[in-house]
């Protein structure tokens, strides 16, 4: 009898599999494309912390602070990560968080979507929803950001590089990883 290298699709239905990175990754718009590729539900991380406050990230920012949004961040994910398996996308800062990188990994898979600090500030400078970025200069923060919270993603279970292509080229690369991944836990001791 013969085993096939490469873990099934059904082996990734498993476990919840989490995105992380910085803003403008792709978290979201990779994570929706991966959940229907993997027929698994998808979650949002920051859609749910909006639902469960009642308000907007950046009124949660303005009216509470950053202490007050990554301490509801950090209860939601908990609470998401008691669901079936599914796809979550997180917000930029919540695997920097000790508790909730150390929630994620004990209860999911982790997946660092990485890319460059330019294309991201491409990205993410064609909108004003981001507090972080409010009145600053997009590659200035993103590599300040890059450089506090790249300890931390490194962390994740899996990295995947991402580039200017299609999402559909991002699916397959962190599916491919994720089998990879699941190989390597498969022939551990």
């Amino acid at each position: 009898m013969t085993v096939d290298p490469a873990p099934s699709i059904q082996l990734l239905r498993n476990r919840t599999i989490v995105l992380v990175g910085l803003m403008g990754v792709g978290k979201s718009s990779v994570g929706r494309r991966m959940a229907l590729a993997l027929d698994l539900p998808f979650r949002d991380a920051d859609n749910e912390v909006e639902d469960a406050a009642g308000r907007s990230i950046p009124e949660i920012f303005a009216e509470l602070g950053e202490a007050a949004f990554r301490d509801g961040e950090r209860r939601v994910i908990a609470r998401l990560l008691e669901e079936p398996p599914h796809v979550l996308a997180t917000g930029g800062g919540a695997f920097v968080n000790d508790e909730t990188r150390f929630l994620i990994n004990q209860h999911a898979i982790s997946v660092w979507l990485k890319a460059d600090v330019e294309l991201l500030a491409r990205r993410v400078g064609r909108k004003d929803n981001r507090p972080l970025l409010k009145n600053r200069d997009p590659v200035e923060v993103l590599t300040e950001l890059a450089k506090i919270r790249s300890p931390a993603y490194a962390q994740a279970h899996v990295h995947v590089q991402t580039g200017d292509t299609p999402h559909a080229v991002a699916v397959d690369a962190v599916i491919s990883a994720l089998r990879d991944h699941l190989n390597q836990e498969s022939f551990q001791p």
